[in-house]
């Protein structure tokens, strides 16, 4: 008998700490939405939406990421529950390639690519052979030779992941040297121009209203996202997220801390 009442003690015991544990950790998930983001100017944006989330009842953790990799694969395997980093082109990229079911919730904003140098004033100075930093993804560097093209430096095939085996005239014999995104800006003292995300611009204290030689147009198709997993869409926290980024205040918080270099896209 003693050893029957102490096994039901036991098994009453388990059951309650187990249904605590799992109302404790439920709650806790459904009140905390973690998105992982690029330094600036995504971490620094999602600040600004703090306080309306916390408004809501929601805590926003926010891990930043210095590569254009990991926060998408993060997001698919469930470590993050969105991410604010990348363009539609980009996501749309890495779903086809990497067979990830990801969407977006939101466009935000958008980050006008720019070309930059250290050495030149003006474009029409580029000599002939001259080495050009370009991002080494697919989408960024069709990005910036379609950049370049509308510039008169290069001319491109038409189509959207054009890279520089897709260039039918290079007047000036330009050399290509291709880098991850993020390194481009360590470049500028090795080539002649370097073109550049303004979110890598940002960080290395360029602007792109007042230190690039060309910058693409507001009407940039190249919006940067909310990603979150397709199943997550209807989810009351990605609502709540999206809500927060597309608010009036994160509005005016971009157009006041960046002066024109990010547009809002909402």
């Amino acid at each position: 008998m003693k050893l029957k009442k102490l096994a039901k003690v036991l098994l009453v015991t388990t059951l309650a700490v187990g249904l605590l544990t799992g109302c404790s950790s439920g709650g806790s998930d459904d009140k905390t939405i973690k998105v992982g983001a690029s330094p600036t100017p995504h971490a620094e944006i999602l600040e600004a939406a703090k306080p309306i989330l916390e408004e809501k009842g929601y805590t926003l953790k926010i891990s930043t990421y210095d590569d254009y990799v990991l926060p998408n694969d993060a997001l698919n395997d469930g470590s993050l529950d969105a991410n604010y980093f990348q363009h539609i082109p980009y996501l749309e990229e890495t779903v086809k390639e990497k067979g990830y079911d990801l969407t977006y919730s939101a466009k935000v904003h958008i980050e006008p690519m720019g070309i930059y140098s250290n050495s030149l004033k003006s474009l029409d100075d580029i000599k002939d052979g001259a080495k050009v930093a370009v991002p080494n993804d697919s989408t960024n560097e069709a990005r910036a030779l379609q950049l370049l093209a509308k510039n008169g430096l290069i001319e491109v095939k038409e189509g959207e992941l054009v890279t520089a085996k897709d260039i039918t005239s290079n007047p000036k014999n330009l050399k290509f040297v291709e880098v991850d995104a993020a390194q481009v800006p360590s470049t500028l003292d090795d080539v002649q121009i370097a073109v550049i995300n303004t979110n890598y611009a940002l960080n290395v204290g360029l602007n792109p209203t007042k230190d690039a030689l060309a910058i693409e147009s507001s009407d940039s198709p190249y919006v940067n996202i909310v990603a979150i997993r397709s199943e997550d869409k209807d989810s009351e926290k990605i609502k709540a997220l999206t809500e927060a980024l597309n608010s009036d205040e994160v509005k005016k918080f971009i157009e006041e801390k960046y002066n024109g270099s990010i547009v809002p896209a909402f």
